[in-house]
């Protein structure tokens, strides 16, 4: 299956990254990509589109992160400004609700990581810098949600995926991928 094959690449991805072997993290995002543009929505009976949508974000987050340790702005630009239009527009908190799970499991931090670096130590136009200062601010506020949500207990100790979505906007099926992807044990309290 389509997703599955996307699945595996987004994590070889990931893996590639945490390793700094950029150029074979791009390798795998974009096998990722390819996959998941090949995946009609229309044919979904596994997994939800939230989860396909997932694995689109981490992707391009990666390519995002490897192009610009590759020292490929332009490309870093492009996916940044796709990955933000695309993730702001719907209004839904899906975007964020990714960027938490992501967070939770770890994989956000080498994106943010190099977000950073690229930021104050390259010399970057100005587009550039707009658009990867706009994804550094989200992957930070992400972080500081998580930290002081973490700290107040979030509702007695649970995540709820209904603290970054609007269950009006989010069919239960997607609701239940994010319950799923937000139950990370050893940090939160999983019923």
């Amino acid at each position: 299956m389509e997703d599955r094959r996307a699945e595996k690449s987004c994590e070889q991805a990931c893996e590639s990254l945490k390793r700094q072997d950029y150029e074979m993290a791009l390798k795998h995002c974009t096998e990722a990509l390819l996959s998941l543009g090949q995946y009609s929505m229309a044919d979904c009976t596994g997994p939800c589109p939230l989860e396909i949508e997932s694995i689109k974000i981490e992707s391009l987050l990666y390519r995002i992160a490897s192009f610009l340790q590759l020292k490929n702005y332009g490309q870093a630009d492009e996916d940044c400004r796709h990955v933000l239009g695309e993730g702001l527009a719907k209004g839904d908190g899906a975007f964020q609700a990714v960027l938490c799970c992501m967070q939770l499991k770890g994989k956000l931090q080498p994106v943010s990581s190099i977000l950073a670096k690229s930021l104050t130590g390259e010399s970057l136009n100005g587009m550039v810098t707009k658009d990867l200062t706009r994804l550094k601010t989200l992957l930070t506020e992400t972080e500081v949600r998580l930290f002081h949500g973490h700290q107040q207990g979030f509702k007695g100790g649970v995540l709820e995926p209904r603290d970054f979505l609007s269950p009006s906007l989010v069919p239960s099926s997607e609701l239940c991928f994010l319950s799923r992807c937000l139950c990370v044990p050893g940090l939160l309290f999983c019923p």
